[in-house]
């Protein structure tokens, strides 16, 4: 059973990561850190506990991080070297003590298997205790959150994110992989989710595997993808015949960044600044899903 991480950054984040891998009551057999132009990140990783496998991977001269690409080469690696399970983690996410095993005891082959995720408030001073996790933040209210001992399946696919999942070796093949037409912020997941339905892999949500997240300041929209949301949103609408990240799109015209043509059924950005009455904040603990929707309250992603 292999754990597979991307990192760009955020190396405090994945130390954490890392200590909470070696604590919990199964270690991964592999722990394999995928860089993104950050050889520090690999070293890091590489001297801690569990070590990492680590895979360098180069960003492109347009400055997009290749996500998809990213996780496919995650993935080859731990297949290479011999994992049957494999379990995707955001380098936020801090697994709780029983996750890598639940995820474990709990693939199977034509599953899709999605943790619960709660977001974490800011460190305190001397930052994160990992015994306190559970007593900080409940699990995100956008997704079902079964017991400990429950499996829900028929998932609807569009609710599935990339920051906790778990699928067999089987079902990765099967699947065929993240979609690397996709760089940059946005889509590439919901795009994975399809590819599993149509595949006939069931996205099922799992309990008894909590990750929790931490925290980092996020844009509500995230203006500063919008040039990625617009690119990947049209690559998306190209696969699959419309468009995902409504949420996000729709909070953009509200900014006047974007418009839409009905006619043509595309949405192209304004060149506009947002509009003096609706600023977006640089800093907030806003939270969207996956494909870019308002969740009930907060919403959430990343």
């Amino acid at each position: 059973m292999a754990v597979v991480t991307l990192v760009a950054g955020r190396h405090r984040h994945l130390a954490l990561q890392q200590d909470a891998l070696d604590r919990g009551a199964r270690r991964p057999d592999t722990y394999v850190v995928v860089t993104m132009d950050d050889p520090a990140a690999g070293e890091l990783a590489a001297r801690g506990s569990p070590a990492a496998s680590v895979v360098p991977v180069a960003v492109p001269a347009s400055g997009r991080f290749p996500l998809a690409g990213a996780r496919n080469a995650g993935a080859r690696r731990a297949l290479a070297l011999g994992a049957e399970v494999l379990v995707f983690l955001d380098v936020d996410c801090l697994p709780g003590p029983d996750t890598v095993a639940r995820y474990a005891e709990a693939a199977f082959d034509g599953g899709l298997l999605c943790g619960t995720v709660a977001y974490l408030p800011p460190p305190p001073a001397g930052g994160y205790r990992l015994a306190d996790l559970p007593h900080m933040a409940a699990p995100h209210p956008g997704r079902p959150a079964p017991a400990p001992d429950r499996l829900l399946t028929g998932g609807d696919p569009n609710l599935f994110w990339s920051l906790s999942f778990a699928l067999t070796a089987t079902t990765w093949r099967r699947v065929g992989g993240f979609c690397e037409e996709y760089t940059g912020y946005g889509g590439e997941d919901t795009d994975f989710a399809h590819l599993a339905q149509r595949a006939g892999v069931d996205l099922c949500w799992l309990g008894g595997a909590p990750v929790h997240h931490q925290y980092h300041p996020v844009e509500d929209p995230p203006v500063r993808h919008l040039a990625d949301i617009l690119r990947n949103g049209a690559l998306f609408r190209r696969r699959w015949g419309r468009w995902p990240m409504e949420g996000w799109l729709h909070a953009f015209a509200r900014l006047g960044l974007v418009r839409h043509d009905s006619a043509t059924d595309t949405w192209e950005a304004t060149g506009d600044r947002p509009t003096a009455d609706a600023d977006v904040p640089q800093a907030t603990t806003g939270l969207w899903t996956s494909n870019g929707r308002p969740d009930p309250a907060t919403g959430g992603r990343r």
